[in-house]
């Protein structure tokens, strides 16, 4: 618990830092395509840090994610043997990621769309992205659509309900982290089980 305080205390001091915006655009571009943590939890950190700046991170965070979609989209299209297939492989999708890739011929921007919104591994839909050739531009609109709804919708929640909010996960650290850890973990089974 300590550990997981001494954690949380680090990321409200980086939400607060006038580097934070820099490491929001970093982390927002390389999870989209290959970094493992959501960039959700420095955005929400930020927003508390200071909330009257909460529609432009959600914009920053947005455009970051999208252009980091892109670079996945490129790892699937042009670096998949080297680069992409190991990035699946890490996350345990590749039977998942076959059914995907199958599916996208029918339903790419559906799927760009509704997963840009989920705990599921955002990367994983844009590498399948490039690898089935999916079109650019509705690539591109699908990603601006979802992460934007994503984003904004963070930045609605964290601004409306911004001190009760920190207070909250202060007080209930650990069970928050427990039931973002279940979240994710509960996107995983849904994409293994469903899909």
């Amino acid at each position: 618990m300590s550990m997981l305080r001494a954690l949380y205390d680090w990321t409200m001091r980086l939400g607060a830092s006038p580097h934070a915006v820099w490491a929001l655009v970093f982390i927002a571009f390389i999870e989209s395509s290959f970094f493992p943590i959501p960039v959700d939890v420095l955005l929400i950190a930020m927003i508390l840090a200071a909330r009257q700046r909460a529609w432009w991170l959600a914009t920053l965070c947005t455009l970051a994610s999208v252009a980091g979609g892109y670079f996945g989209y490129f790892i699937g299209a042009s670096l998949f043997e080297t680069v992409g297939r190991p990035i699946i492989d890490f996350y345990g999708f590749q039977d998942t990621f076959l059914r995907f890739t199958v599916q996208y011929n029918e339903m790419g921007a559906w799927i760009v769309a509704v997963f840009g919104l989920t705990p599921f591994p955002y990367k994983v839909v844009t590498i399948a992205s490039g690898v089935t050739q999916l079109d650019p531009l509705i690539f591109g609109i699908a990603s601006l659509g979802s992460r934007g709804l994503r984003f904004f919708l963070v930045a609605a929640l964290i601004w409306y309900f911004g001190p009760p909010i920190r207070q909250f996960v202060e007080k209930y650290l650990g069970w928050v982290a427990l039931a973002c850890v279940v979240l994710l973990i509960g996107g995983f089974l849904m994409i293994k089980y469903v899909f």
